[in-house]
């Protein structure tokens, strides 16, 4: 079955070009020209993915966002003529999977969107030489590789498919300290043009998601002073 993406932009040219781009890829595309129209959409269809813009009539795009995240955790990839640190870090805290800087490369945004979409299917980090079973246990908490579910507590835990690949990546490897730049390669696997804030940004959203429900397990996120991060959990026991 066809994967069915989203884009909500209000140019008519870039809806077009990229439907046409998606269309190829054999993706059903539907469009929404406003902020409204797009978040209406998403409340009542499911979607593989969904290109945003920032700048809409009616409602922006960070809203749109906000308002998504408070019950999905569909790809988000955001386009926006704003290049600086500032817009690309709130889109990363707001949710956003990735950022696309306007005016992009349509080539280049397929290979973004196929990258995402394979993760979402099955983490590229499970390989039958990389775990012995498909769940992953540790004191409160439970990550379920295939299903892509985080429990805490007891809870299920929302996250986007890279807010769970970077926990993944770093619980597989417990104990060992990952650089920013290392955490960027390996959860972002192509050319990912950006800073190291976007790992800081996406382990700042898991470890307040884990702290509403538990402190402890938050804590298992532990920041590497100099280095980066990296998943302990003899933490849980402070």
């Amino acid at each position: 079955m066809a994967e069915r993406v989203l884009v909500i932009d209000d140019e008519e040219r870039i809806r077009k070009l990229l439907i046409m781009y998606l269309e190829k890829e054999g993706y059903i595309v539907d469009e929404a020209s406003n902020g409204q129209d797009g978040l209406e959409r998403l409340k009542y269809m499911d979607y593989s993915c969904v290109l945003l813009d920032v700048h809409l009539p009616i409602l922006n795009g960070k809203s749109i966002l906000s308002e998504l995240r408070k019950t999905k955790a569909t790809p988000v990839i955001i386009m926006s003529a704003q290049a600086d640190e500032q817009s690309r870090v709130e889109g990363f805290e707001l949710g956003a999977d990735d950022y696309v800087i306007k005016p992009f490369s349509p080539r280049e945004l397929m290979l973004r969107i196929n990258a995402i979409l394979q993760r979402t299917k099955r983490s590229v980090f499970y390989t039958p030489e990389l775990y012995t079973k498909d769940v992953l246990v540790f004191p409160g908490l439970i990550i379920d590789v295939n299903s892509h579910k985080v429990i805490v507590e007891d809870t299920e835990v929302l996250l986007t498919p890279k807010e769970f690949d970077l926990l993944l990546f770093l619980a597989k490897s417990s104990d060992k300290a990952f650089r920013r730049n290392e955490i960027l390669r390996a959860v972002w696997d192509y050319d990912f043009y950006s800073d190291l804030r976007t790992v800081d940004t996406h382990i700042k959203r898991v470890r307040k998601k884990f702290d509403k429900i538990s402190p402890k397990v938050s804590k298992m996120i532990v920041t590497v002073w100099g280095i980066g991060y990296k998943f302990d959990t003899s933490q849980n026991n402070l």
